[in-house]
């Protein structure tokens, strides 16, 4: 008589929830787009079981620089409205510009996609998506990781997590050291919310019942679009300016909004003051604010409000780095400058 266990029907991996063959499909459909961001350090890329790096010859005293970040609940919105080829600039960006800051190129970046089931059509829109983030910092996808967690995450849903790494010569580092008062900052404009804030932004589109299908405003911009805009490489532009502007600190406006990023590349001593009146504050943000009634402190906590970088420079750098940031395409302003900080003062003011 057989035994119980041999009239069962045999358990596969795929029958419990993991589709290898599906992940296969996907790393060779993506292999194009990683190909496209390729940079000569790279010895060996996607489809081993690491990547080779070479630092290469042109820096004298070369440090790595490292940041690992994702793109937060964004991507519910993101998965609400079924638009997923975007979502993978901000996870690119997120990375990238953090470090940046630091005076960091980036030479190579890797992703971690997680899902219920692998919806490879869907994954590949996420990685192109990383690819074409990847090409406008100029640097190299060399790999990452596709996770199907089954039972774990509900059906149709997806997280997302990117690490990169950069290389500055040591003399070179930005670090806020040279900041004094006097110095003048310079914003360099964001997209919209970029990927932070998104918890009480879907907050507000729930309270609201706002259609994230139609027009927010005068303009025929949706909603969707307006949110899901995705966040600014600000690579390249800033690498350029280098070489013509000495950079004395840079902050890049994520999580914390204005108030909380800023004074990370400020000496303890010193005080920011941000000049509201200085740039316009895209309409998205408008919106927010008043359909969330939320108080402009905690916007300027929270959001970006429309500067997705800041930049230290010495006055008499100041119009030359506005110049040259316009000619790369950027829209910048003077937005404030840089003061003497009172004892029991905020290292940050908006005024």
């Amino acid at each position: 008589m057989p035994s119980a266990s041999s009239s069962r029907t045999p358990l596969s991996y795929r029958a419990a929830g993991v589709d290898i063959d599906a992940g296969d499909a996907l790393v060779e459909r993506i292999k194009p787009f990683a190909r496209k961001t390729m940079r000569p350090e790279v010895l060996a890329g996607i489809g081993g079981f690491g990547a080779l790096i070479e630092i290469g010859k042109r820096y004298r005293d070369p440090v790595l620089v490292a940041g690992t970040d994702g793109v937060g609940t964004k991507i519910d919105l993101a998965q609400r409205i079924g638009r997923h080829d975007t979502i993978g600039i901000d996870l690119v960006a997120m990375s990238v510009n953090d470090i940046l800051v630091q005076g960091a190129e980036p030479l190579f970046f890797l992703d971690y996609f997680v899902c219920e089931r692998l919806d490879v059509d869907v994954a590949v829109k996420v990685i192109e998506g990383i690819a074409k983030g990847c090409e406008l910092a100029g640097c190299a996808l060399i790999g990452g990781e596709t996770a199907e967690h089954p039972g774990t995450f509900p059906q149709g849903a997806y997280d997302l997590a990117g690490f990169a790494v950069g290389v500055v010569d040591k003399d070179a580092i930005i670090d806020g050291r040279d900041i004094v008062a006097g110095d003048r900052l310079v914003g360099i404009a964001s997209s919209g919310p970029h990927s932070n804030g998104f918890s009480l932004i879907r907050r507000i589109v729930d309270v609201a019942q706002a259609d994230l299908s139609a027009p927010f405003d005068a303009s025929s911009t949706t909603l969707g679009d307006a949110l899901l805009a995705p966040t600014r490489i600000y690579v390249k532009p800033v690498l350029a300016l280098r070489t013509r502007v000495a950079i004395k600190g840079m902050a890049h406006i994520t999580g914390g909004g204005l108030l909380l990023n800023v004074p990370r590349m400020l000496p303890g001593n010193l005080q920011a003051q941000l000049h509201r009146s200085r740039w316009p504050r895209p309409a998205v943000f408008e919106w927010l604010q008043r359909s969330g009634n939320v108080a402009d402190d905690e916007m300027h906590r929270v959001f970006n409000c429309g500067i997705g970088l800041v930049l230290a420079v010495a006055a008499n750098d100041l119009d030359a780095a506005i110049a040259a940031l316009r000619y790369s395409g950027e829209t910048a302003y003077e937005i404030g400058e840089v003061v003497a900080r009172a004892d029991d003062g905020p290292q940050t003011i908006v005024v």
